[in-house]
């Protein structure tokens, strides 16, 4: 009882510490193409235990959703605190510091204020999306990581039935046969413990971020994963075909997917396919697998702290650029609205805050092998339900660290290099939810380059962008529309409706009901139209949320 008692009062005490300006260590972990397709997160299928370890010590935001489903743009929103619209990259093909503005991003913030900052694996999408250096020396310390075995990635690296190689969207390795005998996650789990085990008894506070390439295609991973999951206990998605009233340009035909070398010999019809079923069973075996292996990573980094003694010391915050289609509406990839792409997990530790230090004798993260341990079972510290978003991170995790927080952006703030679009969450911790709040929105976008699936509709490049769908997300429901747009002054035609989507979540969870049809938009579209040029687009869509779902209410509509 005498222990107990320490440990409230310590506890007590050190949540003061934190909510004043005491500065700690980050470790920024982003995993690529990860679902909430995580115990933590509900799903009793896959083995996840590091992470569900992670999220039982930490605050997990159960409905955080990404900016854009596609790799740069979400990271260069993500780690800039700016919308799409504002770092106006739709794709992966210019820097947002020549292209929009010479915006401050979250590791260049943080090295500003004293910080030793790291990146490891892909944290910044490489290439001219982050001026082919990963935006240093502007946000790192020294310059960034990447794993040697990554050139290797979109190889012919698989081995085929007919004993050859083959570049393959199912790729189980022996590991030891791959060049070099490792992975690329292998390699940046190495690198970030390496660079852990240098800062350990330094004075100076790091930021590290660490990128795992997996679960992103092609499924390259350690073949013994694929044990965790016999194909006869997978299930398909429970909505594998297109809904009906799916408007033709909300739809992703995958073409990264039907490249690959086993998928072409299958003679897919484009755009919607389908993936024969034995075959969806596989990927999404494979997909499964590949969340283990790269928790595996997460285990072995976090294990890490412990051995260092940083773990009382260290902000730990884990999510993902996006999610991914595992045959959802007869989608595979990402490339969408839906919430299978766009709602990503997001998960928080603060050291004295979501749980308690660990100097009584015990690990804070004990590394489980989950290959050979089944027998582990946690609970989530706490638990947020209300919407969040990914722009949220920059000003939230400066808030926790020990740094003042960036301050709100102007509604047009092309000219301010440190400002954020998100909302400084801080407060969460220190305040118990009350409810549901409708009134939070997440703010999605994705750019195709016609009304029909084309075979660049997945990833256009921005001077063939011609529609822009915009998709607000609250508690109840899904809202999008998808509206003409220029790409050569990124502006949206707000007159120009192309198409649109309301999915009613009460009752359509799987977003598989398109009911737009159904509500009469045109006072809305009105009302949007009419307000002052100097008004965002995010304001505008923002606001005609509001004037949605106040008629639904008023005509009785279950929300």
């Amino acid at each position: 009882m005498h222990i107990n008692v320490c440990k409230c009062v310590f506890f007590l005490v050190t949540l003061a510490v934190v909510a004043t300006a005491e500065r700690r260590n980050v470790i920024f972990i982003v995993a690529d193409d990860l679902r909430t397709s995580l115990g933590c997160y509900g799903d009793a299928l896959v083995k996840s235990p590091n992470i569900d370890q992670l999220a039982s010590k930490s605050q997990v935001f159960l409905n955080a959703y990404v900016q854009q489903a596609v790799c740069a743009p979400s990271r260069t929103s993500m780690l800039t605190g700016r919308r799409p619209d504002t770092t106006r990259l739709y794709d992966f093909n210019s820097y947002w510091r020549a292209h929009a503005g010479n915006y401050t991003t979250m590791p260049q913030y943080f090295k500003s204020q004293g910080y030793f900052s790291m990146s490891v694996g892909k944290v910044f999408h490489p290439g001219i999306a982050s001026n082919h250096t990963d935006d240093y020396p502007y946000s790192w310390s020294i310059p960034a990581y990447h794993p040697a075995s990554y050139r290797f990635e979109k190889k012919k690296m698989c081995k085929g039935e007919d004993g050859r190689l083959h570049a393959n969207l199912l790729c189980a390795v022996n590991v030891t046969e791959q060049p070099g005998g490792t992975l690329p996650d292998l390699e940046s789990t190495d690198e970030a413990v390496r660079l852990l085990k240098s800062r350990a008894n330094h004075d100076t506070p790091f930021f590290l971020a660490v990128g795992f390439h997996k679960p992103h295609i092609p499924f390259r991973i350690p073949q013994e994963y694929l044990s965790l999951y016999p194909l006869e206990k997978m299930s398909l998605a429970p909505d594998p075909d297109v809904p009906e009233l799916l408007p033709h340009v909300a739809y992703n035909p995958w073409m990264d997917v039907r490249k690959r070398d086993d998928v072409q010999r299958l003679n897919i019809s484009f755009p919607y396919g389908p993936i024969p079923k034995d075959f969806q069973l596989r990927i999404r075996q494979h997909y499964y697998a590949a969340v283990s292996y790269m928790d595996a990573q997460v285990g072995r980094l976090l294990s890490a702290l412990d051995d260092l003694s940083l773990s009382d010391s260290t902000v730990v915050v884990f999510t993902s650029d996006h999610g991914w289609s595992l045959g959802e509406h007869g989608e595979w990839a990402k490339y969408s609205n839906f919430d299978v792409t766009t709602r990503v997990p997001l998960i928080m530790f603060v050291p004295g805050l979501t749980a308690a230090p660990s100097w009584w004798g015990e690990s804070t993260f004990p590394f489980i092998d989950v290959l050979n341990q089944l027998d582990y079972s946690f609970m989530n510290g706490k638990v947020i339900r209300n919407t969040v978003e990914l722009v949220d991170v920059f000003v939230t995790v400066s808030r926790l660290a020990g740094l003042k927080a960036p301050q709100r952006c102007p509604d047009v703030s092309f000219q301010v290099e440190l400002c954020t679009e998100g909302r400084n969450l801080a407060h969460t911790f220190l305040h118990r939810e009350e409810g549901k709040n409708t009134e939070l929105i997440a703010f999605s976008q994705y750019p195709r380059p016609a009304d029909t699936p084309q075979v660049n509709s997945d990833l256009p490049d921005l001077k063939d962008i011609r529609v822009m769908g915009y998709s607000l997300r609250n508690w109840d429901y899904r809202y999008t529309l998808w509206l003409g747009f220029n790409p050569k002054t990124f502006q949206v035609n707000l007159s120009d409706v192309h198409a649109g989507e309301l999915y009613m979540l009460a009752d359509d969870p799987g977003e598989d009901t398109n009911v737009y049809s159904e509500y009469d938009h045109h006072g809305i579209m009105r009302k949007m139209t009419s307000l002052p040029q100097n008004v965002s687009l995010w304001t505008r869509m923002k606001l005609q949320f509001q004037y949605l779902a106040a008629g639904m209410k008023t005509s009785g509509a279950k929300v």
